[in-house]
């Protein structure tokens, strides 16, 4: 069960693949689906709450007009970005509920604290305190949901197909940007300006967070899980329900046994230590250490190259390019996230278990940076945008090509944000930790995520504001974009190894090098290590088929996977 990047996948030719067709079927796709949609949390606060800014409804509900410039920047800030310091605490908690009471249960909380939240922040009733409050325990919830999700996912997907199958997360993540976005526009043409004009886009929060809740009474708990737990014999029954196959198929069996075996292997080392011994084996292993800081360094380069911010304040920045008129940019804003989805489709079905994770993700980086430059050097060639208020572009000024252009690299920053950075962020801290660390330290890197989104978002709107008022303005905060983007993909070049195709179980192998050299030849190293087990495991077994001894192995391995052994 080994396994290294043998062969780019086809998504659309699965019966081509060396594992039997009944792997592939409904039950699986129902499963990631329903874990998917947690990718909606995300995107729908994402893309609703600057919104309901633009409502003049909402605006007057929390006495907005009566705050200067930089308090109303400030509060703009602190209400977009309450979630993300929810989100902190919800992501930091997320990994002693996963691993407590497992993926279905935690699933079925964060539901909870998400509705109960949203609740809150709906009935403000105009409280800044209570607006704030609300958001801060929808927090909670949502910060589980890139935890609980993309694990339970890798935990279930067969290795072949891993990458796509997490990447439907990121790419609910976009379906709820592009719901919420077309729902402020909706709602800005045909609403009145009362609470409904803003109410109206919230609910969504509320029919996503019970569809999934409700969903999860028809799923099955991660069978790495029940491992984990000591059920080895229901994680068999749970495998074989996933795969469609009868539980004595060999590949049932060889992938419970797998898990089982690696699982002992970890307790064995660990001598079944506690919370402490799972912090001691993250950070002084120097290969965990290693992954630690990949995933760490993911949230930061990728939460500080900007694109998550655009995301969040799309409508303002369009504003600032040269963009006029509310409904106007809430339009552009709406078709920015129909292109950030089919971007994000278009890694998942083509790229990511194709082209590979390191690939596309330079890709995605790529795009990004040619996007942050051009902005940068637009806002630079005009600093009156920004800075003097009520500056318009006119056809005889010839700089409203140049502006259209940049509008048109907002859309190139969310394609390369989508291909690169926010498909990889989850993909990566699911997959390459063991499954003993596998929920602590995806846990601790969508800790960094959330206090990083929120550090970003908190501090764009101040960012943006002329340098006589606090700001380093326009440009000066494209150029910061733009520098941590180059930065971003050096430091991917050099540190990031290759993981698709590669079984959860086989993962330490690229690791295995000094850490100066895992980014760039991790792989053949981990390569030439499935070739030796492979050649040694034919070897073992010729000896084995001589001496009949072969029958009682195989005894072994059935006893192993129903928890005998």
């Amino acid at each position: 069960m080994a396994g290294g990047v043998k062969k780019p996948v086809n998504i659309f030719k699965l019966k081509n693949l060396d594992e039997p067709k009944e792997v592939f079927n409904w039950r699986l796709w129902f499963a990631v689906l329903s874990f998917g949609l947690l990718g909606a949390a995300r995107g729908v606060d994402e893309g609703l709450i600057n919104g309901a800014f633009k409502s003049k409804n909402f605006q007057d509900s929390i006495h907005y007009a009566s705050y200067s410039t930089v308090e109303q920047a400030n509060i703009k800030a602190n209400v977009s970005s309450m979630v993300q310091i929810g989100s902190v605490g919800g992501a930091l908690i997320a990994f002693m509920i996963c691993d407590r009471i497992g993926r279905i249960w935690a699933t079925r909380v964060l539901c909870l604290f998400w509705i109960v939240g949203i609740a809150i922040f709906m009935g403000s009733n105009g409280h800044l305190s209570l607006v704030y409050l609300g958001r801060f325990i929808a927090g909670l919830g949502v910060g589980q949901s890139p935890v609980v999700g993309p694990v339970y996912i890798a935990e279930i997907a067969p290795a072949s197909i891993r990458g796509f199958c997490v990447c439907t997360f990121t790419g609910f993540v976009y379906l709820g940007i592009v719901l919420a976005y077309f729902t402020n526009y909706g709602c800005q043409l045909h609403l009145a300006e009362t609470p409904a004009r803003w109410m109206v886009p919230t609910s969504l929060h509320i029919i996503f967070a019970g569809m999934i809740f409700l969903l999860t009474f028809l799923q099955y708990e991660s069978p790495r899980y029940l491992v984990k737990t000591g059920k080895n014999d229901k994680a068999l029954d749970v495998m074989s329900r996933l795969r469609h196959l009868p539980r004595d198929h060999d590949y049932v069996r060889r992938e419970i046994y797998a898990i089982t075996l690696s699982h002992h292997e970890e307790m064995e080392a660990s001598k079944g230590a506690g919370w402490f011994g799972i912090l001691k084996e993250a950070f002084t292993v120097r290969s965990n250490l290693y992954r630690v800081g990949l995933t760490l360094g993911a949230q930061v380069m990728g939460q500080w190259s900007g694109a998550g911010s655009i995301t969040i304040y799309a409508p303002d920045l369009f504003e600032l390019l040269g963009l006029a008129g509310t409904q106007q940019s809430l339009l552009v804003t709406a078709v920015f996230g129909i292109v950030k989805l089919v971007a994000a489709i278009v890694c998942a079905l083509f790229l990511v278990d194709f082209i590979g994770r390191k690939r596309s993700l330079l890709l995605g980086i790529s795009c990004q940076a040619i996007a942050m430059i051009y902005i940068a050097a637009f806002l630079s060639a005009t600093p009156q945008l920004g800075n003097e208020e009520g500056y318009v572009f006119t056809a005889s000024s010839g700089k409203l090509g140049a502006s259209r252009g940049a509008i048109a690299m907002i859309y190139l920053s969310g394609i390369g944000w989508a291909l690169g950075w926010n498909s990889m962020q989850y993909l990566l801290s699911s997959e390459i930790f063991c499954l003993r660390l596998r929920a602590f330290c995806s846990s601790l890197a969508m800790c960094l995520h959330f206090a990083n989104q929120y550090g970003s978002a908190r501090a764009v709107p101040d960012m943006l504001l002329p340098v006589r008022d606090g700001g380093i303005s326009g440009q000066g905060t494209f150029w910061f974009f733009s520098a941590v983007t180059i930065l971003g993909g050096v430091w991917v070049w050099f540190f990031v190894p290759e993981t698709a195709s590669r079984s959860l179980e086989s993962m330490d192998r690229l690791f295995s090098l000094p850490w100066w050299q895992i980014g760039r030849y991790g792989n053949m190293e981990a390569e030439a290590l499935d070739e030796a087990e492979r050649v040694g495991g034919e070897k073992e077994g010729e000896i084995m088929s001589r001496t009949g001894s072969h029958v009682e192995e195989e005894k072994g391995v059935v006893y192993a996977a129903e928890g005998r052994v």
